[in-house]
């Protein structure tokens, strides 16, 4: 995934991408049901979960309903599009041959597979009308700035709690998982 979003890098294998990967593999298989990843900027935190973790479970399940939330809509936009860019690669679709994106629904920020499975983005406090998932992806819910509005915090937090939570279809079952900086304690 690394080298097709950005192939002009030189990817450098860490421990710290092993553990995500290990993590988010557990959270597919059902074992891991809740997982927040922190990290720094710069680590592929963003890349391991909210690209390449999506188009994976798709590809191993192309039924399957994702919900993927940032606190900005170019953000969530911008993931999605890095994932729908995967998904189309010829190395995906080889490794994934029944896994294709259908064109009845391949939006920017949604797009559905020919399984009915599908990749929902919006942001945080978004529309979430009629929309439900069996797994929820948040990454970085607030701005870096932001984290020290109690505001803010608080409204993210209310909108995950009475919105976004509740749009899991088994909440005993599905996954949610949660990437960002840590830069408070709430």
């Amino acid at each position: 995934t690394f080298q097709s979003l950005c192939p002009r890098e030189r990817y450098l294998p860490s421990r710290h991408i092993d553990a995500i990967a290990w993590h988010l593999e557990q959270v597919a298989e059902g074992t891991l049901k809740r997982l927040i990843i922190t990290l720094p900027p710069r680590h592929l935190k963003s890349i391991c979960a909210s690209v390449a973790f999506p188009a994976w479970v798709l590809g191993r399940r192309p039924e399957s309903r994702i919900i993927a939330a940032s606190y900005s809509s170019e953000l969530a936009g911008k993931f999605a599009l890095d994932c729908r860019s995967i998904m189309n690669t010829p190395w995906y679709r080889e490794l994934f041959p029944g896994t294709r994106i259908s064109r009845l629904r391949d939006q920017e920020t949604d797009f559905m597979t020919t399984r009915r499975g599908y990749r929902f983005s919006t942001s945080v406090g978004g529309t979430l009308t009629g929309r439900g998932g069996n797994l929820i992806i948040v990454d970085d819910p607030l701005k870096p700035e932001d984290a020290m509005s109690e505001l803010k915090r608080r409204a993210v937090n209310e909108w995950f709690g009475r919105t976004l939570y509740s749009r899991l279809d088994d909440k005993a079952r599905d996954a949610i998982v949660i990437i960002m900086q840590r830069l408070h304690v709430d």
